[in-house]
Order: structure tokens, then C-alpha cells, then sequence
């Protein structure tokens, strides 16, 4: 079938972090030729917006009263995804340890994730020609009706491992530490927690390179819209 006249193919990738998430749906979205979105970064960027606000944290009453504020905008080019929020370029500010440190605490809050959900599908749906989404509640609440929905593992050791080996010169232990914090953080709030969908392919990528997973889910993705 001509590209042309392929149907949009939406893609779900989920997982905790360190799974190679990002980077395994940054290379399938360019390879595919689809539009790539990483709803982390959203978080991260509402998170951003919150601590230079000087919103409180520690009130998700005070969260969900400026949920609906900040104008955030994610570009979806897989080789230069963008994210800006009120027009500032955001990409560097929302890595930092300090918003690291509270996403998980704004993301909790219903308020924050009814909007960035709504955020989210309208990008996906909007995406001609499909788009690979990365996170950690996608195909279970943003996109239940993806057409394929992958779901990221690791150990905790090799998670650790490579989020070190990011995070340049963190301590591996700490590391493992602050991961499984936030795996309990995520998978454990009320709304919208980190889960595999029941229809997800699980991809455990403990004993694979990076190019072996994407690999794997390409394939995936081909398989899917052969079948279409």
C-alpha cells in the first residue's frame, strides 16, 4: 500500500522510566515517518511552569486552581521535538533535578492530568500521517484505542545503569533508589497510574540494545498496519 494512503497509525509506548522510552520512540517515529510526542516533557513543562509561579507544591488544591494557565506547546518532529510554554523554549529548564524532583507531585494532582490528557489527544488525533506516544498512562487512559500499544520493562539495575550513564557522573545506587521511588509515586496514585494496558505488548528491554528494541517495535508497528 502506497504511504499516501496509509490509514494514521497511533502508536502507545509506555513504561517506567530508564526503559529507553524516548529513545526508542524518537527513532521509530523518524524511521516510520510518524509525528512523535513525549507526554513526560509535558508534565515536566507544567511542573516547570508551577515552581517558577511560585505555586506551592505541597497544595494540589493550589495546583489544580492554575492548571488550566500555562499555554504549553509540544512540537512533534521526531528528529527536533520541541516544547515551549507561554512561547519560552522550555527543553533545557524542565530536565533539571528541581523539576525532577516535583513532577511526580503535579502530576498526581486530577486537575493537571484532565488537562494534559486533553492536550495529548488532541495532538495525536490531529497527527496525519500517525504518531508514536511515549509515557507512562497512555494506553491505558490518554489513547485506550491505540491501534498498537507497547509496553517498556527493565530490572531496576539496568534502568539504573542507563539513567546514570544520563544523568552524568549519578551514582548508579541512588539512582536505583530515586527509580523505584518514583515507580511507587506513579503506579500507585489515584489518577491515571503508571500500568500495562491489557491489550499491550510487553517489550522487556533488561537484555536488548537500544537498536535491537527499536527493531522490535517497528516491526510491531509494520505488522499492525499490514493488517489494517
Amino acid at each position: 500500500m502506497e504511504n499516501g494512503a496509509a490509514k494514521p497509525v497511533i502508536v502507545a509506548i509506555d513504561g517506567p522510566s530508564g526503559t529507553g522510552k524516548s529513545s526508542t520512540s524518537k527513532a521509530v517515529a523518524a524511521q516510520l515517518g510518524l509525528s512523535y510526542l513525549d507526554t513526560g516533557a509535558q508534565y515536566r513543562a507544567i511542573t516547570w511552569w508551577m515552581v517558577t509561579s511560585g505555586i506551592d507544591i505541597e497544595d494540589p488544591s493550589a495546583i489544580a486552581a492554575v492548571a488550566g494557565k500555562p499555554e504549553i506547546v509540544s512540537g512533534t518532529d521526531p528528529s527536533g521535538p520541541t516544547i515551549t510554554v507561554d512561547g519560552v523554549d522550555v527543553a533545557a529548564p524542565i530536565r533539571t533535578q528541581e523539576v525532577t524532583s516535583q513532577v511526580s507531585a503535579v502530576s498526581a494532582v486530577p486537575e493537571v492530568r484532565a488537562r494534559i490528557t486533553e492536550l495529548q489527544r488532541s495532538i495525536a488525533t490531529s497527527a496525519e500521517r500517525g504518531i508514536v506516544v511515549e509515557g507512562r498512562d497512555i494506553g491505558t487512559t490518554v489513547l485506550p484505542d491505540a491501534d498498537l500499544k507497547i509496553f517498556l520493562t527493565a530490572s531496576p539495575e539496568a534502568r539504573a545503569a542507563r539513567r546514570s550513564g544520563e544523568l552524568k557522573g549519578a551514582d548508579v545506587h541512588s539512582t536505583r533508589e530515586a527509580l523505584l521511588k518514583r515507580d511507587a509515586a506513579d503506579s500507585s496514585r489515584k489518577t491515571s497510574p503508571l500500568a500495562k494496558a491489557d491489550d499491550a505488548v510487553e517489550v522487556d528491554t533488561t537484555e536488548l540494545t537500544l537498536q535491537q528494541v527499536i527493531e522490535c517495535v517497528v516491526t510491531l508497528v509494520e505488522e499492525k498496519r499490514a493488517a489494517q
